[in-house]
């Protein structure tokens, strides 16, 4: 047997289970015990040390920690829970943690302060974003001058852009972003970099590129162009909703896409008039990307999600969308567990609709980032980064977040 290795902190994170499946690392148990004595200002301050965001985190966290709670394993092994047939239920980590941003007092005077003197080190941050915040709140303390860089007015990126208010109000995102701005951060909003050549002309001493994965997959299948007018690629519609540019949607809606960007999309458009909102997904429920609890607040809003349905053509009428079909599938799995999904021959499934919403994944863009500078991509056209330290092949370029590693939540960017 080979002796245990405490060389490396991982050994004692995994001791606690939710604490260790948190990417953050969170010490879950000391937050709790401090909300449990009505301590909230130190137990906010406990999350925001790891996890920078708690009062955005506690609202949209996908909650990994929850899975791992020790708790739904003593419920299990209690025969009194099992005598009572109840469902065996983790402790509510990411509520815990909304309430302990909910209940602090003002906590202003316990965050670090600004730089007493700069180090004389510049460094740019494009993107506006929790991967570039997160940079900037650890950096400017120690005297770095960070200047952010983002196309939108305000920070805060697609937290801001692409969350629906009813989840997450902008008074908690300005709230947080804030905390980290006033440690001198220099926030350039409406300033979007459009070359990574001309930034590097600059002469910053370091450039992170946390831009996020800001462009949604679209579907290309027949009737897409004729009937483009009320066909919405999902994320670009959240962010129109968000500004205040879309106000209102069709009677009937279908919203094409299994994620949380899918449900985000079905209660928005609930809430902008959609009387009767269709969820439709190739996959089956239980595989769907979205949260558990995503799913349960869409049908719970009386949003019904069908299953094993691959679009197969947008009908239209005289340019007016009217409706989309669906080919209908099945899954099989072959000897080595891969999935794959067959059409079982019924006839196709037909949605009358007024408008769709296209959430079927997001991709990474970096059309402003030229070629031939020593950043090199792969053939995915994702950069190619040292997964521990975040460089890139060009020295003082890195990469963070959904930049570095493609769609994920916000509590990886600010890991």
């Amino acid at each position: 047997m080979k002796p245990t290795d405490i060389a490396q902190p991982d050994y004692f994170h995994k001791v606690v289970d939710c604490q260790w499946a948190c990417p953050a690392h969170t010490p879950v148990p000391e937050y709790i015990r401090l909300i449990a004595q009505g301590r909230y200002d130190d137990a906010y301050l406990v999350n925001w040390k790891s996890n920078v965001f708690p009062g955005i985190l506690g609202r949209t966290c996908d909650r990994p920690c929850e899975p791992a709670c020790r708790r739904v394993r003593v419920e299990e092994g209690s025969p009194e829970h099992r005598k009572a047939h109840a469902k065996p239920e983790p402790v509510a980590i990411c509520r815990l943690k909304r309430t302990a941003a909910d209940y602090k007092s003002d906590i202003r005077a316990r965050l670090p302060k600004p730089a007493a003197r700069m180090n004389g080190k510049r460094i740019a941050l494009v993107g506006g974003g929790p991967a570039s915040l997160t940079v900037a709140r650890d950096l400017a303390p120690h005297g770095y001058h960070c200047v952010v860089f983002d196309g939108d007015a305000k920070a805060g990126g697609m937290m801001r852009t692409q969350i629906p208010k009813f989840r997450l109000p902008d008074r908690v995102i300005d709230e947080e972003c804030g905390y980290i701005l006033d440690l001198g951060v220099e926030f350039r909003g409406g300033t979007r970099v459009d070359s990574m050549a001309r930034l590097l002309d600059e002469g910053y001493d370091a450039i992170f590129v946390g831009s996020g994965a800001p462009r949604g997959r679209d579907l290309d299948i027949p009737g897409r162009r004729e009937a483009a007018a009320h066909i919405h690629v999902g994320i670009d519609w959240l962010a129109s909703v968000s500004f205040g540019h879309t106000t209102s949607i069709g009677r009937r809606v279908v919203v094409l896409g299994g994620g949380n960007t899918a449900m985000d999309c079905c209660r928005s458009a609930r809430r902008l008039g959609g009387e009767k909102v269709d969820v439709v997904v190739r996959s089956g429920f239980d595989e769907m990307k979205a949260s558990p609890w995503e799913k349960e607040d869409a049908q719970h809003e009386g949003i019904p999600i069908h299953n094993y349905l691959v679009p197969k053509a947008f009908l239209h009428e005289q340019g007016r969308l009217v409706g989309i079909t669906f080919d209908k599938v099945r899954a099989l799995r072959d000897a080595t567990g891969r999935r794959e999904l067959v059409p079982t021959g019924e006839p196709e499934v037909r949605f009358d609709c007024d408008d769709v919403l296209v959430a079927v994944g997001q991709e990474n863009s970096f059309p402003w980032i030229e070629r031939g500078l020593g950043i090199e991509f792969d053939r995915w056209g994702m950069p190619v980064v040292d997964r521990t330290t975040l460089a890139s092949t060009r020295p003082g370029v890195f990469f963070g977040g959904d930049a570095a590693f493609g769609p994920k939540k916000d509590r990886k960017s600010v890991v």
